[in-house]
Formats: structure tokens, C-alpha cells, sequence
């Protein structure tokens, strides 16, 4: 019988290191696509959310500056 993974296992292997390290990567990554997805569009309902509440006067933005300014302080 024909065992394809097999088959591409042994092809994946002839591949220089480099090669094979991407291959693996691709793969890896393909086994989360449907999370990374899931996740992708949570942050997008997230943000329309907070848009909305930001466009009724719902909450109030913050200086970048002052952000990292307080980011560096309890940083230390």
C-alpha cells in the first residue's frame, strides 16, 4: 500500500536544512490556522466595539507619549 506521509517524509528529507525548516514551519503553522482565525476575528470585533464606544464619548483616548511615560515608570 501506497503510504503518501511516508512518501513526502522521505522527499522532505532530500531538502537542504534550510529548506526543511520552512517546510516544518509551514506546517506547524497550518495546524493553527483555524485559531489564528478564530483569534483575528475576536481582535476585529474588539476593536469595532471599542471604536463605537469611543465615537459615543464612551471613553476617552490617551496620549502615546503618555502611555510609554507611564510604561517606563513601572518599568523600573
Amino acid at each position: 500500500m501506497h503510504d503518501q506521509v511516508t512518501e513526502l517524509a522521505q522527499r522532505g528529507k532530500a531538502l537542504l536544512p534550510e529548506e526543511r525548516s520552512r517546510l516544518v514551519d509551514i506546517l506547524l503553522e497550518s495546524l493553527h490556522e483555524p485559531a489564528i482565525a478564530e483569534v483575528e476575528a475576536a481582535w476585529e470585533l474588539e476593536i469595532e466595539r471599542r471604536l463605537a464606544e469611543y465615537d459615543r464619548g464612551e471613553s476617552k483616548s490617551i496620549d502615546a507619549d503618555e502611555v510609554f511615560a507611564k510604561a517606563r515608570s513601572l518599568a523600573r
